[in-house]
């Protein structure tokens, strides 16, 4: 499966982000002669339009205000709202513009780096709102590749007794999608694309490269 053909995963758990505007700068993004700046830059503005596709089914309740003009009936976010988690260090990248989108959203950090032998998740930082179990949950990461990050920040969450929890990304593959709806059926994914495959050392192709290092400057 290419990204191209990223709109025929056949899941209503998965969701794939195929706006103009986010296919444009994904191409961006991809390319490999884009500057720092210019990736950051791109990032925050793909995860404000992830944001919107992840907030879609928010509850609303009535509010009275009054306008310039008048009283009249409107609508705001009903109860406790949102909990971002980051999945550090690149969901940081996702965070930052999701909370220019929703700045009253709570956030947690799970830190968590991918064992280069077993591939395999290991959690070296953990810190989340004591009330995260009340709240809708978006986690973010800008890949999901293996999906064995995914899983256990998920496990995590849960753990600590989230029962609403979204993934955003930029990139998924078929595998990492597979991985994470086997451990977590209950978890919707929202990404911008389902790229075609993992290479030997676990990276998305065509993908974008390393997203923590094109976004922080680092090799």
């Amino acid at each position: 499966m290419t990204s191209t053909e990223s709109s025929s995963m056949p899941t209503d758990m998965v969701t794939v982000v195929s706006h103009p505007l986010v296919r444009h700068k994904l191409t961006h993004l991809r390319a490999r002669t884009t500057s720092t700046a210019g990736f950051r830059r791109l990032v925050r503005e793909l995860s404000l339009l992830l944001a919107y596709e992840a907030t879609r089914d928010l509850k609303l309740e009535p509010v009275t205000i009054e306008t310039p003009q008048e009283t009249m009936e409107g609508e705001e976010l009903s109860g406790k709202k949102l909990c971002f988690v980051s999945i550090l260090r690149a969901g940081n990248g996702i965070l930052d513009g999701m909370l220019d989108l929703i700045p009253s959203a709570r956030v947690g950090h799970i830190g968590l780096y991918r064992d280069p032998e077993t591939l395999e998740a290991v959690e070296y930082y953990l810190k989340l709102p004591d009330d995260i179990g009340d709240r809708i949950c978006i986690a973010v990461d800008p890949m999901l590749a293996t999906g064995h990050s995914a899983v256990a920040a998920i496990d995590r969450l849960k753990n600590a007794g989230c029962k609403s929890i979204i993934f955003v990304c930029l990139l998924a593959v078929p595998q990492g999608i597979a991985c994470l709806q086997k451990a977590h059926p209950d978890v919707r994914i929202i990404t911008c694309s389902i790229d075609r495959e993992l290479d030997d050392h676990g990276y998305i192709c065509p993908g974008l490269g390393d997203a923590g290092d094109r976004l922080f400057g680092t090799k």
